[in-house]
């Protein structure tokens, strides 16, 4: 027995050493936040997880709710919307006036609205995860912590398609941080605890099992311009649980029984908007990627395999002849994409990556999303009947291999204005009496909406730089830093006057 004790002992050892040696050759000691993450659990520390060893110990449920409460805050968050007032037709207009109706036309009005959610620190210096979709477009962020007490929180990043950010608070002293598990190692029927702030209540802990994983149930393609070619695809490979989840539940944690992070919860199956059985949280090893990204780079360094996916069964298998039912098949791969490059072929079904079998696109895109350009991927492919393994060099959203900062990473920013732009040909120019200006084309949902700028606008300032191509644009938005505005100079087709429009970014 005294043997066996040494055997573990031994193994933790080695397991530390590793680790470490994998931390510092990733270069994650250069991140400006130090996680704390578990250790690979022994066999003995995986049984007393699983059965629990008496009150308050690991395995207990007092224990993980314990533990992982004091790092879960609420998030009240406050958003200034523009409503546009409803213009008086022309025809009314020409006979009583512009004052008919009682609002002068081209005049917003804002309204300020309030949301909460909750969030989880990740580290001792005040950074915390939550989702996207709790502080978007956020004019002031409110973390109150476990203890009542409250702070005034700044946006670091965002990932809408994660559904994930990163926000800071400057709490003057050192504060709970949460224990990062592993939830590549969680197994369906596993106890975890929902912690987190639903419907404006405090502090609430629910327990469940996990459902599934890898669960794609596609509420972030919604946000998705689906006519854009170029959009990026969410990535959705949701833990699934029966733990109650409700509004205000989004962005808090998703435990195990000793207390660890596993996942963000992030949303809900329901038809009534409140908890019916499902909820889906964000697994914890893509929320450590992203996180990490967004506060080495300030964006997500995306790898890119280069190939046109197909998620096959059964069905799908006999219609594409291929030799295996489930799996991945590659319905056509990227011109110097990185699958054409290492190999890959119309045709193959991808079985395996990094030795883990694949039968999901959802755990595919995942698996990948977990990695950054330059990194190199085992792929296991189905070819002709025949297993095939190929190292894979992923590649950035260029083609290239290296790492994609934020300033190079400017066409991003214009997207938080929620708009589509376009450069104005020279006849143009001409006719209009203009050096250069850039046209809006089109109008999303994002902060020009929220102003009174109509499609055909064209812009010829910008934070009092001239603006002549959409790039300069570009190079505007990413130097406009963190709680600054946009001013827009222009004027519309056909008119000689020029219109400012204050933009909060």
């Amino acid at each position: 027995m005294k043997s066996n004790w040494k055997v573990l002992t031994l193994i933790a050892i080695l397991s530390s050493a590793i680790t470490l040696a994998a931390y510092n050759f990733l270069g994650f000691n250069k991140r400006d936040v130090v996680f704390n993450e578990s250790s690979t659990p022994t066999i003995t520390g995986r049984l007393a997880a699983l059965t629990g060893n008496g009150t308050s110990a690991p395995g207990d449920f007092a224990y993980a709710a314990e533990s992982a409460t004091p790092t879960v805050v609420h998030i009240r968050t406050t958003v200034t919307r523009t409503v546009r007032q409803q213009q008086v037709p022309d025809i009314f207009r020409e006979f009583f006036g512009d004052e008919f109706g009682g609002a002068q036309p081209r005049q917003p009005r804002r309204q300020q609205g309030q949301a909460s959610g909750s969030g989880v620190i990740i580290s001792k210096d005040g950074y915390i995860v939550t989702n996207n979709h709790v502080v978007q477009d956020a004019d002031q962020v409110e973390v109150v912590m476990t203890d009542k007490r409250s702070f005034k929180a700044k946006v670091i990043g965002t990932d809408p398609l994660t559904d994930l950010a990163v926000i800071k608070v400057e709490a003057g002293g050192s504060l709970p941080a949460i224990t990062l598990g592993d939830s590549d190692n969680l197994k369906l029927g596993e106890w975890v605890l929902a912690v987190g702030y639903p419907l404006d209540l405090e502090s609430t802990v629910t327990a469940g099992i996990v459902s599934a994983k890898g669960r794609g149930i596609g509420i972030l393609n919604q946000n998705v311009d689906r006519n854009d070619r170029n959009a990026d695809t969410p990535i959705e490979s949701f833990i699934q649980t029966d733990a109650a989840i409700n509004p205000g539940n989004s962005g808090g944690a998703l435990v195990n029984l000793r207390g660890e992070l596993v996942g963000i919860n992030s949303a809900i199956a329901s038809a009534t908007g409140y908890y019916s059985g499902y909820g889906f949280a964000v697994p914890v090893s893509l929320v450590k990627k992203v996180t990490a990204d967004l506060l080495k780079y300030g964006n997500v360094q995306r790898g890119y395999l280069g190939i046109l996916p197909i998620e096959l069964d059964s069905k799908r298998a006999a219609e594409l002849n291929a030799k295996v039912g489930r799996g991945i098949y590659i319905d056509n791969v990227v011109d110097n994409g990185a699958a054409k490059t290492a190999g890959l072929q119309k045709g193959d079904v991808i079985v395996k990556m990094e030795g883990q079998p694949v039968d999901s696109d959802a755990q595919m895109r995942e698996i990948i999303g977990r990695r950054r350009p330059g990194d190199v991927i085992n792929v296991t492919v189905n070819r002709g009947g025949t297993e095939r393994d190929f190292k894979v060099e992923l590649r950035n959203r260029n083609g290239g291999r290296d790492v994609i900062k934020k300033a190079e990473a400017a066409t991003a920013s214009l997207g938080t204005l929620g708009a589509e732009f376009e450069d104005i040909s020279a006849r143009e120019l001409q006719q209009a009496g203009l050096s250069g200006g850039v046209r809006v084309k089109k109008i999303l949902d994002g902060k020009l909406a929220e102003t009174d700028i109509e499609e055909g606008f064209i812009i010829v300032k910008a934070n009092g730089k001239n603006v002549k191509t959409v790039k300069d644009l570009q190079t505007i938005m990413a130097n406009v830093k963190e709680g600054e505005g946009l001013m827009l100079i222009g004027m519309y087709p056909g008119s000689s006057r020029m219109y400012y429009y204050a933009v909060p970014v």
